[in-house]
């Protein structure tokens, strides 16, 4: 007789936020070489981009930024190999995203400045973490050691 209810968690834990994870790290890399290498087109650029303090507030994430994302890749990698340390690697790095989408989102709204450009990916970043870092954490949650 099937079971009614709720459903069968899929035998790949974690699958869309390790999907999500992988496209955000490598994101994170490309964004600070392509703004490093000055190839953000202006009208994709934040308000005051050019202004030296905002160029030093957007630097001020780099580190935070490249170590989400290498311990994000980091992680996913050892999970893929079963590995007991990629679950608690993957929390490093989904907190350390959503702390740096949480700075973007505060900033922004302290300056009054709405622009969904710049809203939308920083929300992203706050958010997209939350459900996995709430199953890390929570009911002894795993990562799925090596399913997927």
């Amino acid at each position: 007789m099937p079971s009614r209810g709720r459903a069968r968690p899929s035998g790949r834990p974690f699958g869309v936020t390790k999907a999500l994870m992988l496209v955000t790290d490598v994101g994170f890399l490309l964004y600070f070489s392509i703004t490093g290498l000055g190839l953000v087109p202006p009208e994709w650029a934040f308000a005051d981009y050019a202004n030296p303090i905002m160029v030093s507030w957007n630097w001020s994430f780099l580190w935070i930024d490249v170590l989400a994302g290498l311990t994000g890749l980091t992680s996913l990698h050892l999970i893929r190999r079963a590995a007991p340390n990629g679950p608690p690697l993957m929390l490093v790095s989904l907190v350390l995203t959503a702390a740096s989408g949480l700075m973007a989102v505060a900033f922004w709204t302290l300056r009054g400045d709405f622009s969904l450009t710049w809203w939308i990916p920083n929300l992203y970043l706050l958010l997209f973490p939350l459900p996995a870092i709430i199953r890390l954490t929570g009911r002894g949650g795993t990562a799925g050691g090596g399913h997927g």
